[in-house]
């Protein structure tokens, strides 16, 4: 993404990078524009775990971090840029420490607040290249939808049960996510991987897959993948790809919409000045029954898929609650699809934030 740069290394890294500068067609030049890139990798989870370890090895200079979650153990099996110990730190910190590892020159930086309508223009502004790792439908349209403003291109990936997908696009070159989807799915139609499971070697397929696609572009090798999305099936071993041509009647994205959110700080003082709020714990009635904000009423998000109601409450604010903020997100979209979501909000960074 960068013109050629001389390069100039020093003996470790020499060492460090020796096999990849030996390619043909790769070479110091290819080593050069990678040490010269920016690239913003939202989510440190299972699809960022791959990304975030590939790309500090391969020798990308700088990488911007961007994630507000904290390590659980249900991660485990499927994040593995984190281990037992780093429970209950955040992720973005976490993988910061895998990333130094593997290349101890790399330059980073860390957002550990949540990316929104309100920040996303600010904190993708400087990449090359954005790579998004996110699970959420909301998510993948901010990120897309801001690529295309920003004009940058962009790499999403999603995995499912035993299948998962690699779009790469370029707004302005190619198709984009919304032209892909040009609306998301009715809340609860698309299950969930806490829902439906994912096989934990799956992120690091696609999300390797993901990292290739990286590599090439930043290094301006190979065929790139532009305007395509890479389908795979991993229980019949197969791979398909299709093209996303942008659509012409689509109007271009002027502007970011985002989720309506809380944060922790907003809930306390509306709490202590004893604003009526109603609080709603998604979890499950087993994490519910385990501990929750004082007050809260349990409306397990597997409950309202199947059509469950929220309280009663004359309060003009719901909030919505899980462990971490992903499933309230997820809530509020059920409400959304039932026309129910005026007054309501998903509690950031969930219960580990209050």
């Amino acid at each position: 993404m960068t013109d050629q740069t001389h390069l100039n290394l020093t003996p470790e890294d020499a060492d460090r990078f020796r096999r990849q500068m030996g390619l043909a067609g790769f070479g110091e030049e290819g080593q050069a524009r990678l040490l010269k890139s920016r690239v913003a990798v939202v989510g440190a989870g299972g699809l960022g775990a791959p990304v975030l370890q590939y790309l500090a090895a391969a020798g990308v200079g700088h990488i911007e971090i961007i994630d507000d979650d904290v390590v659980e153990r249900s991660n485990l099996h499927r994040q593995v840029i984190h281990s037992e110990s780093d429970i209950g730190r955040l992720k973005a910190e976490s993988a910061a420490d895998v990333c130094r590892g593997l290349f101890p020159g790399i330059e980073l930086t860390l957002h550990t607040d949540r990316l929104t309508a309100d920040n996303a223009l600010h904190v993708l502004r400087d990449a090359d290249l954005v790579i998004d790792g996110t699970d959420s439908f909301d998510s993948r349209y901010l990120i897309s939808d801001a690529c295309e403003m920003l004009r940058k291109p962009v790499i999403q990936g999603s995995v499912l049960r035993f299948s998962g997908q690699v779009g790469v696009f370029w707004a302005g070159k190619t198709g984009t996510y919304r032209d892909l989807y040009p609306e998301a799915p009715d809340a609860g139609s698309t299950p969930t991987c806490a829902e439906a499971g994912v096989i934990g070697v799956l992120p690091g397929i696609i999300g390797t897959l993901m990292t290739m696609e990286a590599i090439k572009l930043l290094a301006g090798v190979g065929e790139s993948a532009l305007g395509s999305v890479l389908i795979y099936d991993g229980l019949a071993s197969t791979m398909r790809s299709l093209t996303v041509a942008a659509d012409p009647d689509r109007a271009p994205v002027d502007h970011l919409d985002s989720a309506a959110v809380i944060t922790p700080a907003a809930l306390e003082a509306r709490l202590q000045a004893d604003q009526p709020t109603l609080l709603v714990d998604v979890r499950e009635a087993d994490e519910y029954a385990a501990g929750t904000i004082v007050g809260a009423h349990s409306v397990p998000l597997s409950a309202l898929l199947e059509g469950a109601q929220l309280p009663e409450s004359e309060a003009p604010l719901t909030v919505l609650f899980c462990q971490a903020g992903v499933r309230s997100l997820q809530a509020l979209d059920i409400l959304k699809a039932r026309g129910m979501h005026e007054g309501a909000a998903s509690l950031v960074g969930g219960i580990n934030a209050v």
